[in-house]
């Protein structure tokens, strides 16, 4: 709330008018009732008066009310633009154990939590609070005694706040828990539910999604009860110390040392006083439930980004090195690479083959910076890429992987995500390389067509060459291919190859095993087993070996080499 203390600042001032308008109408009460039998003419004075009153505080309550909501809703909107900004700065490996729904929750839900509580509770703390403190003047100023009397139950009061507020605590940030799991449940299911279908298993999500959904609305009834039984607490107080009082005051007008208007009048400030000692207690519970939702919202803040270096990688010139690298995941002590060393020329075809999980992916995910080697180094020019910007690295290198990511967007802003800066004539060139063009152009509208999420428009083939255009675009010195064609019909896969074959002229290119002809003309071919390079060499000198790679080679590669 920091940034917008000036506009709690003017609402506060308009708090004040409120509260003071409420002492007012107390305080006036007393006139009224004993002048009442004397001067009618003064009464209408004083009725006048009194709606005035009333019209200035529902003025003065508004301005306050709409500024501390303009207050909440900044707060959301920052809150929401802080966390975005902060989870697209977060490395990959804080994702790998967090499920996109949960996520999606915290910026959508809990954000929008806050802006109510806000909007409502600090309202609340300020107008309320001023107004118990006036009113307490004026019960003190028209009756002392009476007044200290009232202030008997108030200790009370302030203990249920306290133990509420605390209980509601809990149960608001398991509510957001819940509903964290209700999302990711949802997100799963809409994203999965063509293998739903297909393995007829749609009995099973509705009940999983059931089952959160029960155990949401079980945590929601408790903390509707722990509310309620707030309210029931602060009403058994209130009427008792009202009561109380109303008989003491009665018994001091009988003996005529108390006049009925003061009574009246004190009564109006003392049943004043209890209103905005419930709202405190309300106020407090909600903000209690902030409390909970932004600790689920500073945590995200609150992580470590990308670590970056400072130099910037202005041109690649000579090689690439991997020295000594080995990589863990995070979370486990077992090592996916152990001491990976080799090197990369520029401009030369490097080939990473290995049997599934062998780590072909996480190796080639160092070199961009998207993880970090456990121990050993990555090197470009003889320089650690650590100590490159993570801009300027990764503006050098390009990556077609088999899992195409395209977005809800156009075909043009689709092949333009790889410079956004880049003219139309640009573009259309990248497709045209790309082998894209025709196919595009063949579309509702073209260039200017919606491709869906995922791309799930086009065919895997399509995909696979937006994505090339996208590369091409970029015109990166380093290229990544990921099992580039590994998903692809055998017709897509001669056009796709081609775009491939477009994409990595000169350029320092590392093919994750892909098809045969890629890798039977790589420079050098690494094969990776067991954490190791287990051999390296071309493709002929690993087939006169006769080890791994030749084994691999007949299992895998032998009947796509049969069709060439």
């Amino acid at each position: 709330m920091k940034p917008y203390w000036w506009i709690i600042a003017v609402a506060t001032l308009f708090s004040l008018g409120t509260s003071g308008i409420t002492g007012a109408m107390a305080w006036y009460i007393k006139p009224v009732i004993d002048g009442a039998t004397k001067d009618t003419h003064q009464v209408a004075i004083y009725m006048i008066l009194y709606i005035c009153l009333f019209i200035s505080k529902g003025l003065f309550s508004f301005v306050h009310s709409f500024l501390m909501r303009a207050v909440g809703a900044k707060i959301v909107r920052d809150v929401r633009d802080q966390i975005f900004r902060k989870l697209i700065s977060l490395p990959l490996n804080f994702y790998i154990h967090r499920p996109s729904g949960e996520l999606i929750s915290r910026v959508i839900n809990d954000s929008s939590s806050l802006q109510g509580l806000l909007g409502y509770s600090v309202k609340d703390v300020f107008v309320e609070g001023l107004t118990l403190i006036v009113l307490l003047i004026v019960a003190f100023i028209r009756r002392w005694d009476l007044a200290l009397l009232a202030l008997v139950v108030m200790p009370f009061s302030f203990m249920v706040i306290n133990k509420f507020g605390r209980k509601m605590r809990k149960i608001a940030k398991k509510t957001q828990e819940q509903i964290s799991g209700l999302v990711v449940r949802l997100t799963e299911s809409i994203s999965g539910i063509k293998m739903i279908k297909g393995f007829l298993r749609e009995g099973l999500h509705i009940e999983k999604f059931d089952k959160e959904n029960k155990e949401y609305y079980r945590v929601a009834l408790k903390g509707a009860r722990t509310v309620e039984y707030s309210t029931l607490l602060h009403e058994i107080i209130t009427g008792i110390g009202t009561a109380g009082i109303m008989f003491y005051g009665f018994y001091l007008v009988t003996l005529g040392k108390m006049t009925l208007g003061e009574l009246i009048s004190f009564s109006a400030a003392v049943g004043l006083i209890y209103t905005p000692l419930k709202r405190l207690g309300a106020a407090n519970n909600n903000l209690q439930q902030a409390r909970a939702t932004a600790e689920r919202l500073f945590y995200l803040i609150d992580e470590e980004p990308e670590p970056d270096g400072t130099e910037e990688l202005k041109e690649f010139k000579k090689e690439i090195a991997f020295n000594n690298v080995s990589f863990v995941y995070p979370g486990t002590n077992k090592k996916v690479l152990d001491n990976v060393g080799f090197r990369a020329n520029k401009g030369e075809l490097i080939a990473i083959v290995g049997r599934s999980g062998a780590g072909k992916t996480t190796l080639m995910d160092m070199l961009p910076g998207f993880y970090r080697p456990a121990s050993g180094s990555i090197s470009i020019d003889g320089i650690d890429i650590n100590t490159f910007t993570l801009n300027s690295l990764r503006s050098k290198i390009g990556i077609v992987s088999q899992d195409i990511i395209l977005f809800n967007e156009t075909v043009r802003d689709n092949i333009a995500f790889g410079r956004l800066d880049a003219s139309e004539e640009d573009i259309t060139e990248a497709a045209k390389a790309a082998y894209a063009d025709d196919f595009i152009r063949e579309m509702p509208v073209g260039y200017n067509t919606i491709i869906g999420e995922k791309g799930v428009r086009l065919s895997g083939g399509q995909r696979q060459r937006i994505a090339i255009a996208r590369a091409l675009l970029k015109n990166p010195p380093i290229l990544i291919l990921d099992e580039a064609t590994s998903s692809l019909d055998t017709a897509s896969e001669v056009v796709v190859q081609k775009a491939l074959d477009s994409l990595m002229a000169n350029r320092t290119t590392f093919v994750i095993a892909h098809r045969l002809t890629t890798i039977k003309r790589a420079d050098k071919i690494l094969v990776i087993d067991k954490q190791h390079i287990a051999e390296a060499g071309t493709h002929e000198e690993l087939m006169e070996k006769g080890g791994i790679y030749k084994s691999l080679y007949k299992s895998q590669f032998e009947k796509d080499a049969s069709t060439l």
